[in-house]
Protein backbone atom coordinates (compact mmCIF):
# COMPACT_ATOMS: atom_id res chain seq x y z
CA UNK A 1 0.00 0.00 0.00
CA UNK A 2 1.17 3.36 -0.49
CA UNK A 3 1.26 4.64 3.36
CA UNK A 4 3.78 1.68 3.88
CA UNK A 5 7.38 3.08 4.94
CA UNK A 6 9.68 2.28 1.76
CA UNK A 7 12.55 0.87 4.04
CA UNK A 8 9.88 -1.96 5.04
CA UNK A 9 8.58 -2.42 1.05
CA UNK A 10 12.22 -2.76 0.27
CA UNK A 11 12.98 -5.12 3.49
CA UNK A 12 10.22 -7.91 2.74
CA UNK A 13 11.54 -7.41 -1.51
CA UNK A 14 14.99 -8.18 -0.61
CA UNK A 15 15.99 -4.70 -1.71
CA UNK A 16 18.97 -2.60 0.18
CA UNK A 17 17.02 0.95 1.62
CA UNK A 18 18.98 3.80 3.20
CA UNK A 19 17.82 7.03 4.41
CA UNK A 20 19.27 9.71 6.35
CA UNK A 21 19.35 13.64 6.85
CA UNK A 22 21.78 16.08 6.43
CA UNK A 23 23.83 17.16 9.26
CA UNK A 24 21.77 19.57 10.91
CA UNK A 25 18.60 18.84 9.33
CA UNK A 26 15.66 16.51 10.67
CA UNK A 27 16.73 14.11 13.17
CA UNK A 28 20.56 14.22 12.62
CA UNK A 29 22.40 16.55 15.38
CA UNK A 30 24.38 19.50 14.56
CA UNK A 31 23.50 22.92 13.64
CA UNK A 32 21.68 23.92 10.38
CA UNK A 33 23.63 27.41 10.88
CA UNK A 34 26.70 25.52 10.30
CA UNK A 35 25.51 23.78 7.29
CA UNK A 36 26.84 24.09 3.72
CA UNK A 37 26.49 21.94 0.27
CA UNK A 38 29.69 21.06 0.66
CA UNK A 39 29.31 19.32 4.25
CA UNK A 40 26.26 18.19 3.21
CA UNK A 41 27.31 15.94 0.13
CA UNK A 42 30.55 14.86 2.64
CA UNK A 43 27.47 13.46 5.04
CA UNK A 44 25.36 11.86 1.80
CA UNK A 45 29.02 10.72 0.51
CA UNK A 46 30.04 8.85 3.61
CA UNK A 47 26.52 7.63 3.80
CA UNK A 48 26.87 5.92 0.55
CA UNK A 49 30.73 4.43 1.43
CA UNK A 50 30.09 3.34 4.84
CA UNK A 51 26.65 2.11 4.91
CA UNK A 52 25.71 0.72 1.51
CA UNK A 53 27.60 -2.09 -1.01
CA UNK A 54 27.61 -2.06 -4.88
CA UNK A 55 25.67 0.40 -7.20
CA UNK A 56 22.94 2.77 -6.10
CA UNK A 57 20.09 4.44 -7.12
CA UNK A 58 20.02 7.85 -5.51
CA UNK A 59 17.43 9.40 -4.79
CA UNK A 60 17.25 13.18 -3.47
CA UNK A 61 14.44 15.38 -3.15
CA UNK A 62 15.10 19.86 -3.97
CA UNK A 63 18.06 20.44 -2.48
CA UNK A 64 19.36 16.54 -2.67
CA UNK A 65 18.41 16.85 -6.21
CA UNK A 66 21.52 18.58 -6.43
CA UNK A 67 23.40 16.47 -4.23
CA UNK A 68 22.59 13.12 -6.11
CA UNK A 69 24.39 14.86 -9.13
CA UNK A 70 27.89 15.73 -7.23
CA UNK A 71 27.46 12.08 -5.72
CA UNK A 72 26.79 10.66 -9.47
CA UNK A 73 29.94 12.88 -10.88
CA UNK A 74 32.03 12.38 -7.74
CA UNK A 75 31.64 8.27 -7.92
CA UNK A 76 30.13 7.34 -10.90
CA UNK A 77 31.00 3.76 -10.32
CA UNK A 78 28.51 3.77 -7.06
CA UNK A 79 25.65 4.88 -8.90
CA UNK A 80 23.78 3.20 -11.05
CA UNK A 81 20.84 5.69 -11.51
CA UNK A 82 19.36 8.90 -10.20
CA UNK A 83 16.13 10.04 -9.24
CA UNK A 84 15.11 13.49 -8.92
CA UNK A 85 11.84 14.99 -7.23
CA UNK A 86 12.22 18.74 -7.89
CA UNK A 87 15.93 18.28 -8.12
CA UNK A 88 16.82 21.79 -7.27
CA UNK A 89 20.61 22.20 -8.35
CA UNK A 90 22.16 25.75 -7.44
CA UNK A 91 19.30 27.10 -6.12
CA UNK A 92 21.60 29.21 -4.12
CA UNK A 93 21.53 31.29 -7.54
CA UNK A 94 17.72 31.71 -7.65
CA UNK A 95 17.65 32.37 -3.45
CA UNK A 96 20.54 35.16 -3.91
CA UNK A 97 18.59 36.67 -6.76
CA UNK A 98 15.53 37.16 -5.14
CA UNK A 99 16.82 38.04 -1.78
CA UNK A 100 14.76 41.66 -1.17
CA UNK A 101 17.38 44.79 -0.35
CA UNK A 102 16.69 43.82 3.36
CA UNK A 103 18.34 40.74 2.99
CA UNK A 104 20.82 41.20 2.14
CA UNK A 105 21.13 43.88 4.05
CA UNK A 106 20.90 41.52 7.11
CA UNK A 107 23.34 39.06 5.36
CA UNK A 108 26.13 41.73 5.25
CA UNK A 109 25.31 42.53 8.67
CA UNK A 110 24.92 39.78 10.78
CA UNK A 111 25.66 37.01 8.42
CA UNK A 112 22.36 35.79 7.88
CA UNK A 113 18.58 36.14 7.47
CA UNK A 114 15.36 34.65 7.96
CA UNK A 115 13.13 33.13 4.54
CA UNK A 116 9.49 32.19 5.33
CA UNK A 117 8.60 28.77 4.70
CA UNK A 118 5.67 27.15 3.55
CA UNK A 119 6.37 23.88 5.06
CA UNK A 120 6.97 24.99 8.24
CA UNK A 121 6.08 28.05 10.59
CA UNK A 122 9.27 27.92 11.30
CA UNK A 123 11.39 30.39 8.91
CA UNK A 124 14.49 29.13 7.23
CA UNK A 125 17.65 30.19 8.28
CA UNK A 126 19.74 31.38 5.23
CA UNK A 127 23.30 32.06 6.20
CA UNK A 128 26.14 34.01 4.03
CA UNK A 129 27.84 31.26 4.14
CA UNK A 130 25.63 28.70 2.53
CA UNK A 131 24.96 31.40 -0.24
CA UNK A 132 28.44 31.99 -1.00
CA UNK A 133 29.64 28.06 -0.02
CA UNK A 134 27.23 26.96 -2.38
CA UNK A 135 28.47 28.66 -5.56
CA UNK A 136 31.71 26.47 -5.06
CA UNK A 137 29.09 23.26 -6.43
CA UNK A 138 27.16 25.09 -9.26
CA UNK A 139 26.30 22.35 -11.95
CA UNK A 140 24.04 24.67 -14.27
CA UNK A 141 26.88 26.43 -16.36
CA UNK A 142 28.04 25.89 -19.60
CA UNK A 143 30.03 22.60 -19.04
CA UNK A 144 27.50 19.55 -19.56
CA UNK A 145 26.66 17.54 -16.25
CA UNK A 146 28.82 14.29 -17.08
CA UNK A 147 26.74 11.79 -14.81
CA UNK A 148 27.47 8.03 -16.01
CA UNK A 149 23.65 7.18 -15.17
CA UNK A 150 20.33 7.01 -16.42
CA UNK A 151 18.35 10.07 -14.89
CA UNK A 152 14.24 10.71 -14.25
CA UNK A 153 13.37 13.81 -13.04
CA UNK A 154 9.68 14.02 -11.65
CA UNK A 155 8.57 17.67 -11.40
CA UNK A 156 4.73 19.14 -10.17
CA UNK A 157 3.83 21.85 -12.70
CA UNK A 158 2.48 23.41 -9.55
CA UNK A 159 5.67 23.55 -7.56
CA UNK A 160 5.44 27.26 -5.72
CA UNK A 161 9.28 26.76 -4.69
CA UNK A 162 11.47 25.03 -7.51
CA UNK A 163 9.90 25.64 -10.88
CA UNK A 164 8.91 22.95 -13.27
CA UNK A 165 11.12 24.72 -16.20
CA UNK A 166 14.20 23.94 -13.74
CA UNK A 167 13.51 20.00 -14.29
CA UNK A 168 13.31 20.43 -18.47
CA UNK A 169 16.54 23.07 -18.44
CA UNK A 170 18.37 20.14 -15.44
CA UNK A 171 17.35 17.22 -18.57
CA UNK A 172 18.48 19.64 -21.17
CA UNK A 173 21.92 19.75 -19.27
CA UNK A 174 23.12 16.15 -18.74
CA UNK A 175 24.92 14.71 -20.95
CA UNK A 176 23.79 11.13 -20.45
CA UNK A 177 21.79 9.80 -23.51
CA UNK A 178 19.05 8.70 -21.09
CA UNK A 179 17.14 11.44 -18.74
CA UNK A 180 13.22 11.80 -18.47
CA UNK A 181 11.15 13.92 -17.27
Amino acid sequence: PPTQQPSSRCRRQGRQFTRFDYSGVGQSPGSFADGSLGRWAEDAEWVLESVTQGPQIIVGASMGGWIMLLLALRHPARVAGLVGAAAAPDFVLRWWEGCTVEQRAALESTGFFMRPSRYSEEPYLVTMHLLKEGHRHLLMGDIPIGVACPVRLLHGLRDPDVPWQLAVALAEHIAHDDVEV
